[in-house]
């Protein structure tokens, strides 16, 4: 099989997820991971148990017109490389979970007869996702309202794949207090804005604050060093880094989350059933963040702030109430974990499964 996504942790990690679980059902087999050469990509598919290569590949969404212009000049040499790779690896089946590198990849198999497949994370598909999903031969969906995008013969909603470590993690931690402790997340790059407004929330509440308060907090590389001399000077007991690997331990330990509302953080915030006060990036394609974060608004789980209308005394006092509300935010946290899909994952495999047998006989190959 060969997975094709990246750029963002959002698409890098259901495609680490996917891969990883293929490779647990079916011994010996053999899964190549084609990304973009980010250093996110770089980053986070070191060291895996499959392989991992990236081609050439440029955005067109969200670019200037001399940006999208060369995005597009750049099209048809990703399809000819990707052509080139899938000659040689041979796969079965390709899947796309997302990001620009996904279209050229997907397209070039579905020119060369390989079965293909993406998964949709979002509440609304990405551009690539949206023009691929027309000639696909099977449309994986995280969230109910994202199938008014594809056609829906070709639509099976499975949930969004959340890796096995985190799983594990989050089956322990089942029926456990939710602690004092408040995490918060900007997504895999961090989030300025995020940071600042968290700051100034616990500046006017630091007094209020439960007793074994404590912040863990994931700034991005910019913000990390002034992010840290804040809490340090407002005396909070805080953990700051630019990046955390370790997001089982974080949620095991989280009593409230603050976050974007990227599809694979609410996913894992879900199957750890951990309350939420989200705030959607505001430039996200087609403002798919916010409706990520509706989905769990209405199940109960999460509030939503809009980042235009947020201020630092809105999210004080919204911070500092669910902290002291330990029944409210037990409550939040039971209810998102009903709208977890921690199956997701095994539920993808099978209907890829299903997908390469009825088209291949595996034997031969």
């Amino acid at each position: 099989m060969m997975v094709t996504g990246g750029g963002t942790g959002g698409h890098l990690f259901p495609g680490i997820a996917l891969a990883e679980a293929v490779q647990r059902k079916l011994p010996g087999s053999e899964v190549l991971f084609v990304g973009t050469e980010r250093l996110i990509d770089q980053q986070v598919l070191a060291g895996r148990s499959f392989q991992v290569t990236a081609i050439r590949s440029r955005a067109l969404k969200g670019r200037g017109l001399v940006g999208k212009l060369l995005g597009v000049l750049q099209v048809p040499f990703s399809i000819a490389e990707a052509m080139r790779l899938i000659r040689g690896f041979r796969p079965l089946l390709v899947v796309g979970v997302g990001g620009y590198v996904t279209g050229p990849v997907v397209l070039a198999a579905r020119l060369m007869g390989v079965a293909t497949a993406i998964h949709e994370q979002n509440s609304v598909p990405g551009l690539a996702n949206r023009l691929l999903g027309r000639v696909v031969d099977r449309v994986l969906l995280s969230i109910p309202a994202s199938n008014r995008y594809f056609p829906a013969n070709r639509c099976v909603l499975t949930g969004n794949p959340v890796r096995a470590e985190l799983l594990d993690r989050a089956k322990a931690s089942v029926g456990a207090a939710l602690p004092p402790t408040l995490l918060v997340l900007g997504g895999s790059q961090g989030a300025h804005r995020v940071n600042t407004l968290v700051v100034e929330a616990l500046s006017r509440v630091v007094e209020e604050l439960p007793v074994g308060f404590r912040v863990v907090h994931q700034t991005g590389a910019g913000d990390e060093a002034w992010v840290r001399e804040q809490y340090r000077e407002l005396g909070i007991d805080a953990e700051v880094a630019a990046f955390f690997s370790d997001m089982g331990r974080l949620y095991s330990e989280a009593g409230l989350v603050v976050s974007r509302a990227g599809a694979t953080s609410l996913a894992e915030m879900t199957v750890f059933g951990r309350p939420a006060i989200l705030i959607p990036y505001p430039f996200a394609a087609d403002d798919h963040q916010a409706g990520n974060a509706r989905f769990l608004v209405e199940g109960g789980a999460a509030l939503m702030f809009r980042e235009g209308e947020l201020d630092g005394a809105t999210l004080a006092a919204n911070v500092a109430g669910l902290m002291r509300e330990s029944e409210q935010r037990q409550r939040m946290g039971e209810r998102a974990r009903r709208l977890a899909r921690p199956k997701a994952t095994a539920a993808i495999v099978n209907e890829l499964l299903a997908m390469v047998t009825s088209t291949n006989n595996i034997c031969a190959r």
